[in-house]
């Protein structure tokens, strides 16, 4: 083996030995192979979205470099390693200035392996040798180079692709690969790999959960994205179950006290299964259009579809079963009429009428008419009264009142004697002996509760 060989092959066993899997890869039927570089981003890294408002994300990670090589027979005695540099949000321009510095660092160590010379030089300076700054800036959702934020004649000095001249493209390294079409929407692309890459961190790390106290890794536990709580998923998993067979769920937040952070529909499904996930997300709909002014539902027991309702009318039609209703009442669409009231609406109509604001007293009378709302008014009013002055006839149940006298009581209806105090039937042959038992609960009682005018008791006095 040769003294280039033997030095390849050193080179390609340390790298295996520094990296994991998906940072080095080696190829099987060559000498080279496939890197992978996440460059190391400063605290705060933030992308910037140009558009009608400038909108903020938070990023920790970004898209890797690939660096695909192989090395040459004469490698590192004569010859560089030959690559391509590829990368889904640097720009050709970019990547070809990146490939000169490489170049020039080989150059600088020509004759020494250079492969991990190259792979720090990417991650650690790679950004700052751009003058890559936070915040990076993205355009209508497709990232824009600084050349690309410039104007006609400094994108032709900074060598864009963007002009057709041939002797400006000849600038462009072809080593240098954009793995996107620069048309691309490349936002979700960079938010879905910073999401995952932050997972895997978590995933990594030990936590407390705050519920049962127990460390775990943070691949069994749940995070929730606002506050950053974590708690085991064996905890939570409980929690939602309960939560959703309960109904609940719009209470599926973070259990530390007063925190209102809420877990996503996502992570929610990771926990909960299928059943249960259906359950939840119908409950969620159902509850979102509860709140829309213009929704309402189909008052038909089986159907129950969510029906739009058009402004300033008062009609439902069920786009499933066609039923055309009330929007009010939720009977059968009744046009310009008033809605009906059942007697049990009528005696609860009385409380929500007085209760009611000035509009709402206006809204209750054009709904039910006026002089509906009246005859629920004044029937409550005579009910109340009938309750504190009244009580019924034990036999026909007529509301009788005792104006004076004795409580031997006859009914104006159906002229049963009995006792005003229990309410008891009397019999007509001696009525007062309820009275005068003294095993009667109103033995002694004929006159308890008669209030005795002063005038009549001076006249008993003066009789004794």
């Amino acid at each position: 083996m040769s003294e280039d060989q033997e030095a390849q092959e050193d080179e390609l066993l340390a790298l295996a030995s520094i990296y994991d899997e998906e940072e080095f890869r080696r190829a099987e039927s060559a000498q080279g192979g496939e890197i992978q570089l996440c460059l190391e981003l400063p605290p705060d890294f933030k992308l910037i979205v140009k558009g009608d408002k400038n909108t903020e994300y938070d990023v920790s990670f970004l898209p890797a470099l690939v660096v695909n090589f192989e090395l040459p027979a004469d490698y590192p005695s004569y010859s560089p390693p030959v690559y391509t540099l590829s990368s889904k949000w640097l720009s050709r321009e970019q990547m070809s200035s990146l490939c000169k510095r490489l170049d020039d660092l080989w150059l600088e160590n020509q004759g020494c392996v250079v492969l991990f010379t190259w792979i720090q030089f990417l991650k650690e300076e790679a950004l700052a040798y751009l003058d890559i700054k936070s915040p990076l800036v993205v355009v209508g959702g497709c990232k824009a180079p600084v050349e690309r934020m410039k104007s006609e004649g400094d994108r032709r000095r900074a060598g864009s692709l963007e002009t057709n001249s041939q002797h400006l493209q000849l600038e462009l390294d072809p080593r240098a690969v954009l793995v996107v079409d620069p048309r691309t929407d490349i936002l979700p692309q960079l938010l879905d790999f910073d999401e995952a890459q932050r997972q895997k961190v978590f995933d990594s790390k030990s936590f407390c959960c705050g519920i049962c106290f127990m460390e775990k890794l943070g691949s069994g536990c749940l995070c929730f994205k606002e506050c950053q709580h974590v708690y085991c998923k064996a905890c939570m998993t409980e929690y939602f179950q309960m939560q959703i067979r309960d109904g609940n769920v719009q209470c599926l937040n973070c259990p530390e006290p007063k925190c209102t952070s809420l877990a996503t529909p996502s992570q929610v499904k990771l926990l909960v299964g299928d059943e249960l996930f259906a359950r939840y997300d119908r409950l969620l709909l159902q509850s979102s259009l509860d709140l829309m002014a213009d929704v309402v539902y189909c008052p038909r027991q089986s159907c129950c579809q969510a029906v739009m309702v058009e402004p300033d009318t008062t009609m439902g039609i069920c786009p499933a079963c066609q039923y055309a209703f009330c929007t009010l009442c939720k009977r059968g669409y009744h046009g310009l009429s008033h809605c009906r009231v059942t007697a049990d609406e009528l005696r609860n109509l009385k409380d929500e009428y007085l209760s009611a604001s000035a509009e709402g007293k206006k809204f209750m009378e054009q709904r039910f008419g006026k002089r509906v709302i009246q005859r629920a008014v004044e029937e409550s009013f005579s009910r109340d009264w009938l309750t504190e002055n009244c009580k019924g006839c034990p036999r026909c149940g007529t509301n009788i009142q005792k104006v004076d006298g004795c409580n031997k009581m006859t009914c104006t209806s159906c002229k049963q004697y009995f006792c005003w105090l229990c309410l008891t039937q009397l019999t007509r042959v001696n009525p007062y002996s309820h009275f005068n038992n003294p095993c009667s609960p109103c033995y002694n009682q004929l006159f308890q509760g008669v209030e005795i005018d002063e005038d009549d008791a001076f006249w008993s006095d003066e009789e004794d």
